[in-house]
């Protein structure tokens, strides 16, 4: 199950928030069998738009952040290939299948509704088709070992790791990178000033109806 939700300490932002939600509650409305995975990123875009936000005395359109996405999760892979648009024009003709699993995910922003890796990388996820490759360290044998054990092919943190009692990985973990066997997820950054805010939840399409499995009293 894939779940997030964005909160805000100061109501200035509740429009940005509701933009947001209100998005991804579109998503999973519009989503179902047969359906477009480029229809559903046109409903999204054009709910997101039609709000705006007021922060110190400067009014905002929600732009929906376009390099990011909803996507199908298959069993030890969360982020399979099929990807769910939050915008208009994507992904024509690829449509939902029955029994499928989707997160249905979208970001809003203040700023350009585009991110770009940047800053220093702490979270990563083993390859989900990652190969045999020989490793030249103890540590970096040892390494990967205790990722598949612990962790899989899901996303760790490397203050994840501390906590388990790893030591001195930092070059295992390097190489484990380097060999295409753990891909780095860097932070995500909008335009410097900007404020973006995501809502996500997990759905099932079952033959005769579509089920919200995180959907919980809490969210």
């Amino acid at each position: 199950v894939d779940c997030a939700f964005t909160i805000a300490f100061d109501p200035v932002f509740d429009p940005l928030l509701e933009a947001v939600q209100d998005a991804t509650n579109t998503g999973i409305k519009e989503a179902g069998i047969d359906v477009r995975l480029s229809d559903i990123g046109e409903s999204i875009q054009e709910v997101m738009e039609s709000y705006e936000v007021t922060i110190e005395g400067k009014t905002h359109q929600v732009r929906p952040i376009a390099n990011l996405n909803g996507h199908l999760i298959a069993p030890y892979h969360i982020h399979a290939p099929k990807t769910v648009p939050i915008v208009k024009g994507r992904s024509d003709a690829v449509k939902m299948e029955e029994g499928e699993m989707y997160a249905i995910e979208t970001f809003g922003s203040t700023g350009k509704g585009w991110v770009n890796e940047d800053m220093e990388t702490s979270h990563y996820m083993k390859y989900f088709d990652a190969g045999f490759h020989p490793l030249r360290s103890r540590k970096s044998k040892q390494l990967l070992t205790h990722i598949n054990k612990n962790f899989g092919t899901l996303a760790f943190c490397r203050r994840w790791l501390e906590d388990q009692g790893q030591k001195g990985y930092l070059l295992a973990l390097k190489e484990l990178c380097d060999n295409d066997i753990v891909m780095k997820l860097p932070p995500l950054c909008e335009k410097p000033g900007s404020y973006t805010a995501q809502f996500e939840h997990t759905i099932l399409l079952r033959p005769t109806c579509k089920e919200v499995i995180s959907r919980g009293n809490d969210y």
